[in-house]
């Protein structure tokens, strides 16, 4: 959070700025976690869908929602909709404007980075039909339907079908599946594959950490990777599956290295360093990589 103030009396005395996460996970978890990317915005985040007001900050028109709120001073938010403000009901319009092209760099770079990262999840978008593709362990694996088959089975070698990748998944649905149906089993199948690997990273660092892991769920959290407890439950997002091993292992090391430290302290990222040396690179990766939209 970035932040500074006025002196003067009877002026505005504090803004902050901030990226605020949505549509926050709801269900009881720990609250060590990674940021999940969520769904891109509908809208141009340069006009957020419920804007009451706009205003031109360096020749671009920007709207923006306003709220009254029991705070104060005012507050800049950029979300994967737009541009959010808040501000006590003393607060002049004038004020709030003047606050907004102070901080015009920043509210532009911002909004920008969002439009960047909703483009990114759309080119990601899986299309749930036949000879689509959809990532499991950094590759493509292209989707057949395949009515001889009981639930879905991955092709390792993918019988040499021509113009398609060396993987396939074939799925046992009639070939007049809808959609939907499609999806469920897909996803189904990579949840279990989800847990099958990640119970088998857990098991080759846990050790390593000299942490005890009592308990390995899945999660669907839409800001959060990966969560940790003091008790030793571990929660990663089943979602992973769609990215490279070394990526999988630094959030695996990452929750894992919280049944020691729990925290993120210098110390913290030390136990990480010790069982994933190249950590920060497997981060980036996580952080760059756009997620397939999956509903």
């Amino acid at each position: 959070m970035q932040s500074y103030t006025r002196s003067q009396p009877g002026q505005l005395s504090l803004f902050d700025f901030d990226i605020a996460p949505q549509d926050l996970w709801q269900a009881p978890a720990p609250p060590r976690d990674d940021a999940v990317p969520a769904a891109p915005p509908a809208t141009d985040p340069l006009q957020h869908p419920r804007a009451q007001r706009d205003i031109v900050l360096n020749g671009h028109r920007v709207g923006y929602e306003f709220r009254v709120a029991r705070r104060r001073s005012i507050g800049f938010t950029v979300g994967p909709e737009g541009l959010s403000v808040r501000a006590p009901r003393w607060v002049r319009r004038g004020d709030v404007d003047e606050a907004l092209r102070e901080r015009a760099d920043w509210i532009l770079e911002k909004l920008s980075e969002q439009r960047e990262r909703a483009q990114r999840l759309e080119a990601a978008r899986v299309q749930w039909r036949e000879g689509a593709s959809i990532p499991f362990l950094g590759e493509p694996v292209v989707m057949v339907i395949d009515p001889r088959v009981a639930g879905a089975v991955l092709d390792a070698d993918g019988q040499g079908l021509p113009g398609l990748p060396r993987r396939v998944l074939r799925v046992g649905l009639p070939h007049d599946a809808r959609p939907e149906q499609l999806r469920e089993v897909v996803q189904g199948w990579l949840q279990r594959q989800a847990l099958r690997v990640f119970k088998e990273r857990c098991a080759h660092f846990a050790p390593r950490l000299g942490v005890r892991m009592r308990r390995l769920s899945l999660s669907s959290a839409a800001t959060r990777w990966g969560s940790a407890s003091a008790d030793g439950a571990i929660w990663l997002h089943w979602r992973l599956v769609h990215f490279t091993l070394p990526v999988i292992d630094y959030v695996v090391a990452h929750e894992l290295s919280h049944l020691r430290e729990m925290n993120h302290s210098q110390a913290f990222w030390e136990v990480v360093r010790s069982v994933v040396p190249d950590y920060k690179r497997a981060r980036r990766m996580l952080d760059d990589a756009p997620l397939p939209v999956l509903d």
